[in-house]
């Protein structure tokens, strides 16, 4: 009897594909490219007007302003110092068309200028290098929500719900600091310093940044609080707020500090108030001691920090003095954890919104990890849970005009958080992740920074490189759903992972490592990192065996959903599923007697028909089996060592 036989052997493997198109690739990456309108428009400038204004560099803003905590009206001087980046013939700032100017001098002398809405532009007639002085005497009422739809917010007056206090109070962020006073509203031209004068009722204290130099008796019932802050500031965080207040000062001694640092809290004017916040504002220190371990010195120490209430739901991370509704542990050090990420080292666009509100939202997470521990997993179980709540949605923001977006709450401050949270998973090493973060305030100090810069200072320091994590995590879209299929080999630990991601056609993959914990009866449980190149790998953990249980991302350090997790007996190893590169079975054709190399016997072997029935099963020995009494036809050959099918013709 002759058989003729062809011997094939079958591999199959499930494969997940994902198909971008180039086009929508060239979309995505271009977005940077393409904003760089969004990311110096100003909602009150055109893009022209916005050019003049960095023709000169300001140097120091000084206010010398009445006020009361009875209405938002606004009068008195505001100046401008500044020099010449190239020949000026004329500066533009702004300040809002409500204000009624009845001078302005240029160096003291009295100039005639243009008014344009909001901008204004005056004679300066400067070369470059030249310094001038820019001073407006003006009055007015500033504007509402109501008739300036990209503002309405600079000044308000309100009266507290649960305290009846009344307020007025500043909120200039991102675009409404023209609104109340003359200014350059431009996020990378700091001014080195700057002087608040208010000028208020004797029954009411007035807030604002540095230090009170003084208090000074004007007459008439009515007194000047004058503040110097003599550390670079942005436009927007500079603030006043006036009511009756008590001044409540208290203080810190972070290690290391050559002083302890003063915490001045003006507390609305009555008998309840402060006993009713005292235990939570004197918390304030304790804050101000970690960050100081945690992020680097207190970047304002020598002059103080601060709060000072108005009733807002939440609070304003103002330089140096914070405007706060309320005291709460996770609110209190979220707008302290400004003073270094907002304040220190400011956003260099409103796109890159992350270097301000990602790292205050995790200085809350840090608070509760150092503070309040066994708080802070449940804390991020409920940041991921909001940023998975809706599929897609980057942190970096596109649209820098839409306020609704730069403060987005599942956006920019959630995700924003959890990015940092596993950037510190990246990086696997809190020593080196936390001195870089100081080392980063240093470099960036009195600055701004955008979140690229973050990337190349983490990949320096850390020698990981980066890019993949910002395209996925900072630039791109969504998070990922994995499942794991898992197996035991010997003393083997075979993984399967696969995940798919939530916003495909933005980002497809995510190739940041990921934990799964193994639990075995009797051992501690063991946390295996696993590198992720796609979106489905097979892992073999040697040295790992009688598993139960297995889990992904036990610490949750990572924004992720699971689908499933699943013992599979069928699963495995890669070597096995290349095997066919080494098994050889001949003659082919044969007349019965087949001889396989390739694999060690003794070795089990079943035989099926092509309708799946067993005609022939045994061991084989000396690398033969021998099929001469079946009949010629096509059969399927099961190795069970190698648990692979074998397809024979006869």
């Amino acid at each position: 009897m002759q058989m003729n036989l062809r011997v094939h052997i079958l591999l199959i493997a499930l494969l997940q594909l994902f198909a971008v198109n180039a086009q929508e690739n060239a979309t995505h990456c271009s977005k940077r490219v393409k904003t760089i309108h969004s990311i110096t428009k100003s909602a009150s400038l055109t893009f022209d007007q916005i050019a003049e204004t960095e023709k000169y560099d300001v140097h120091f803003y000084g206010l010398n302003i009445a006020m009361s905590n009875v209405s938002t009206d606004v009068s008195g001087t505001g100046e401008i110092h500044a020099h010449a980046i190239t020949y000026l013939d004329s500066a533009l700032f702004e300040l809002h068309g409500n204000h009624i100017i009845s001078q302005i001098r240029v160096n003291g002398s009295p100039v005639l200028y243009s008014r344009n809405g909001s901008a204004i532009k005056v004679p300066v007639n400067s070369i470059a290098g030249d310094a001038f002085i820019i001073s407006v005497d003006y009055s007015g009422t500033p504007p509402t929500a109501a008739s300036t739809p990209f503002g309405g917010s600079g000044m308000t007056h309100d009266s507290s719900p649960s305290w009846g206090n009344k307020v007025t109070w500043s909120l200039s962020e991102p675009f409404s600091a023209y609104e109340w006073w003359p200014c350059k509203q431009s996020l990378t031209d700091k001014a080195d310093s700057s002087q608040v004068w208010i000028t208020v009722p004797d029954t009411c204290k007035a807030g604002s940044n540095g230090i009170l130099e003084n208090v000074t008796n004007m007459g008439g019932g009515f007194s000047r609080y004058e503040w110097k802050h003599r550390h670079p500031i942005d436009y927007y965080l500079i603030s006043v707020s006036v009511a009756k207040y008590i001044d409540y000062t208290i203080y810190a001694n972070p290690v290391g500090a050559p002083a302890p640092i003063m915490i001045k809290n003006y507390i609305y004017d009555n008998p309840e108030t402060l006993p009713y916040f005292q235990t939570r504002v004197n918390e304030t220190a304790d804050f101000m001691e970690l960050f100081y371990a945690l992020y680097g010195p207190y970047p304002f120490e020598n002059e103080k920090y601060g709060h000072c209430m108005a009733p807002l739901s939440g609070g304003m991370e103002h330089q140096t003095m914070t405007t706060q509704g309320f005291f709460e542990k996770s609110l209190t050090s979220h707008e302290l954890g400004h003073q270094w990420w907002g304040n220190n080292v400011t956003c260099a666009s409103w796109c890159d919104i992350w270097i301000n509100e990602g790292f205050a939202s995790y200085s809350e997470h840090l608070m509760l990890e150092n503070l309040y521990p066994g708080q802070e997993g449940p804390q991020m179980l409920d940041v991921h849970d909001n940023v998975m709540q809706f599929p897609g949605g980057s942190v970096w923001v596109l649209d820098s005009l839409n306020e609704g977006r730069v403060f987005s709450g599942r956006l920019t401050y959630d995700k924003g958080s959890a990015i940092v949270h596993a950037l510190r998973y990246l990086v696997n090493d809190d020593d080196l992740f936390f001195n870089t973060l100081q080392n980063f305030q240093t470099a960036f100090a009195d600055s701004v920074a955008k979140g690229i810069d973050i990337r190349d200072f983490f990949q320096v320091a850390t020698g990981l490189d980066l890019n993949a994590y910002f395209e996925e995590w900072y630039f791109g879209e969504g998070y990922p759903t994995y499942s794991l299929r898992w197996n035991e080999t010997g003393s083997s630990l075979l993984v399967e992972l696969n995940h798919i991601t939530s916003a495909p056609s933005v980002t497809p993959t995510f190739t940041n490592p990921i934990d799964i914990r193994i639990v075995r009866p009797s051992l501690p449980d063991t946390i295996v990192r696993l590198d992720v190149s796609s979106n489905s790998e097979l892992y073999e953990i040697t040295g790992i065996s009688d598993a139960t249980l297995l889990s992904i991302d036990p610490a949750n350090w990572i924004v992720n959903k699971v689908g499933s997790v699943t013992f599979d007996q069928t699963l495995v190893s890669a070597q096995e599923l290349n095997m066919h590169e080494r098994i050889t079975v001949y003659p082919n054709p044969s007349d019965g007697l087949f001889h396989i190399s390739g694999v060690n016997d003794p070795a089990n072997y079943m035989v099926y028909s092509m309708n799946g029935q067993v005609v022939k099963e045994g061991t084989f020995v000396s690398g033969t089996i021998d099929l001469s009494t079946l009949e010629t036809g096509a059969y399927v050959l099961q190795l069970d060592e190698l648990r692979k099918l074998v397809n024979i013709l006869k």
